[in-house]
């Protein structure tokens, strides 16, 4: 519990105390050398670790009663050092805080700007169509020059085997596994590979090498399947959260684009 309360404190710093005050805060939720520890405080985190899957309880409020007590404690300790004059230190609490700042902003955006289930079903099917109906199993070898992937590719022509040449290739995710790219879709490779890719016939290999901005390929096609795409309510979290990310995104370029900035 505690390591979870130290990450939430993490980004919550005195600097980020409300800048208006209820009874309860007048009243402070603890008292450390005669300073109150605003309520707020406590129920930020406390909400912080209920939003993390911990449930109320007195232990965690006690938990992070003693928390904050320890954090008032250095934070005083700091001040009377005067390190919360040093420029660094300033610095820093200005940017924590303007971090919740805008967290709360932008949270409050998302909640006030809702993704719909239309366009989620939208976006849905994009990328559904984008990904087409089939998987391929494919193989390569990656190399610095055309050069380089010639000589691979009249080797395979004498009848060796892809997978010792694999040993060549500079791609280290996969030249230990024979070249082994195990089953994905088309659209998650760069264009000059999967264009290559889709031309291919199973069980063959490219006999033209094949560019692309991390250096020459040879690929060879082993297999393919029918694409089992999952269905919406499966991805509708991910969806949403992605859309949700695109929407303040787009506010957030809206803003900059009307700032004056001198």
């Amino acid at each position: 519990m505690n390591r979870l309360l130290q990450a939430s404190l993490l980004a919550f710093t005195l600097a980020a105390a409300p800048a208006f005050a209820t009874k309860d805060d007048a009243k402070g939720y603890a008292i450390v050398n005669g300073k109150a520890i605003p309520k707020v405080r406590a129920d930020a985190l406390i909400a912080g670790q209920m939003a993390q899957g911990q449930p109320d309880s007195e232990g965690l409020r006690n938990a992070v009663k003693e928390e904050l007590i320890r954090r008032e404690v250095l934070a005083q300790e700091a001040q009377k050092k005067g390190i919360d004059k040093k420029p660094e230190v300033q610095g820093q609490l200005d940017l924590a805080r303007q971090g919740v700042l805008v967290g709360a902003y932008l949270n409050d955006y998302v909640r006030t700007h809702p993704v719909t289930d239309e366009a989620i079903k939208k976006e849905y099917e994009v990328i559904k169509k984008a990904l087409g109906d089939k998987e391929y199993k494919a193989r390569h070898v990656l190399v610095e020059n055309e050069a380089s992937a010639l000589a691979i590719i009249e080797k395979l022509g004498k009848g060796e085997k892809f997978d010792d040449l694999a040993k060549q290739s500079k791609d280290p995710g996969s030249k230990d596994r024979g070249g082994d790219l195990g089953w994905s879709n088309p659209a998650s490779y760069v264009k000059p590979f999967a264009e290559a890719l889709l031309k291919l016939e199973k069980g063959k290999y490219t006999t033209v090498p094949v560019k692309s901005d991390f250096g020459w390929h040879v690929i060879l096609l082993e297999d393919t399947r029918e694409l089992k795409a999952p269905v919406l309510d499966e991805v509708k979290p991910q969806l949403m959260q992605r859309l949700q990310q695109q929407v303040v995104e787009k506010h957030i370029m809206e803003l900059r684009s009307k700032a004056k900035v001198e």
